[in-house]
């Protein structure tokens, strides 16, 4: 029984990081058809996302199988792959933000609207570097990856505000600019996000390893 659980268990840990490494690909999708501003790449972005959707439910139907069939006997199984099943929804998201961000790229292509992408640039390589910790520190059970990886949101939050302080001074500037202002902010706000979700997963490797989640600690 227990040689079975650990095997389901290795096929688990598989399909995360098969999962982890398509929303590292789709975030790369994400912004390299913004730099090129390259509509087709932007679609074949959007288009991605279902099969992130598709490894979602794959990884969820693992743990259900897991939990309902294997029956885990201790509690470190059982936190395992219950941060297993609340960590997808996460993962998933972020494949959701990169697909919305190709979406919004192709609109921004239609009205022809050049911008400075250093600072979303610098945002979207931090924010896949936190969801591959994330998901590393899940599978080699590394709180302190984990506890990196929480700490990181900093930067990505600075970045954000750096971006958003510039466009309030775009649109000072010059009111034209608002709505190309706007779109950038969109994109900015989205990376944001990323970077949430990969807190998000962290988290919930603390909770796997030590079984205290945060909002555990708040209350």
């Amino acid at each position: 029984m227990r040689a079975n659980f650990d095997n389901k268990l290795s096929e688990l840990n598989k399909k995360l990081l098969s999962m982890a490494a398509m929303t590292e690909q789709i975030i790369a999708m994400s912004i390299k058809s913004l730099e090129e501003q390259n509509t087709k790449l932007a679609r074949e972005t959007v288009e991605f996302d279902a099969k992130i959707n598709e490894a979602e439910r794959e990884v969820e139907r693992i743990c259900l199988n897991l939990l309902l069939q294997q029956q885990p006997v201790f509690a470190e199984d059982l936190r395992r792959v219950s941060a297993a099943l609340k960590m997808i929804t996460d993962i998933e998201r972020v494949g959701d933000q990169s697909a919305d961000i190709a979406d919004l790229n192709i609109q921004l292509i239609k009205k022809k609207q050049k911008w400075d992408l250093s600072d979303i640039s610098e945002m979207a390589r931090a924010a896949t570097q936190m969801v591959n910790d994330a998901i590393d520190a899940y599978v080699n059970d590394d709180e302190n990856l984990a506890r990196k990886v929480i700490s990181s949101d900093d930067k990505i939050d600075e970045l954000f505000v750096k971006t958003k302080d510039k466009i309030i001074d775009e649109i000072a500037a010059d009111k034209a600019n608002g709505e190309k202002a706007i779109d950038t902010l969109m994109v900015a706000k989205y990376f944001e996000r990323i970077g949430d979700h990969a807190v998000n997963i962290a988290e919930w490797v603390v909770f796997s390893v030590t079984g205290v989640h945060k909002t555990e600690r708040i209350m």
